[in-house]
């Protein structure tokens, strides 16, 4: 037996649904898009401030968008996988232009104003009972760049993930 069809058959310790995840081209792309995208942040941080920042593993905002690479290499996926003219393909190009769309539009602009809200706070006599309030989260979007940025990342991971797939089950 070839190892590609040692590939493709279901793990005999796994349920077939289970392993048929570990087997979703377009699934393992968004996952490893978010990941990469994240991973950039963390070390673009350690690059510029000589620091590592384990929130930046998690937390939104910054370069590259990880939602725009998340989306987008979901998006381009699918059509690689289902084709362009699909109504998959046509699914997740919506989700992937509202998520992106959301994030250098609504988010951005909740950020920007969560800076004045705190610098408002921050000025706040201590007497005031809004003086001793959390400050809000202030990188929440992206700027076009960045949702750029985040794009042709997710591009660039669906398309490797498309030649490793063709490879694979060949």
């Amino acid at each position: 037996m070839d190892d590609a069809a040692a590939l493709t058959r279901p793990s005999p310790s796994l349920p077939a649904s289970y392993s048929s995840i570990f087997q979703n081209y377009p699934l393992i792309s968004a996952f490893l898009a978010f990941a990469i995208a994240q991973s950039t942040k963390c070390l673009t941080t350690w690059y510029k401030e000589r620091r590592w920042d384990a929130k930046e593993l998690i937390g939104s905002g910054g370069m590259p968008s990880s939602h725009s690479a998340t989306v987008t290499a979901l998006a381009i996926a699918v059509g690689f996988k289902d084709g362009f003219g699909s109504s998959s393909f046509a699914i997740a190009m919506i989700l992937a232009s509202v998520v992106m769309y959301d994030a250098s539009g609504v988010r951005l602009h909740a950020g920007r104003q969560a800076e004045v809200l705190n610098q408002i706070v921050f000025e706040l006599p201590e007497e005031h009972p809004l003086a001793d309030t959390r400050p809000l989260r202030e990188l929440l979007g992206h700027t076009p760049p960045q949702v750029v940025a985040g794009a042709v990342l997710g591009f660039i991971i669906a398309s490797i993930g498309c030649l490793i797939d063709k490879a694979v089950n060949v």
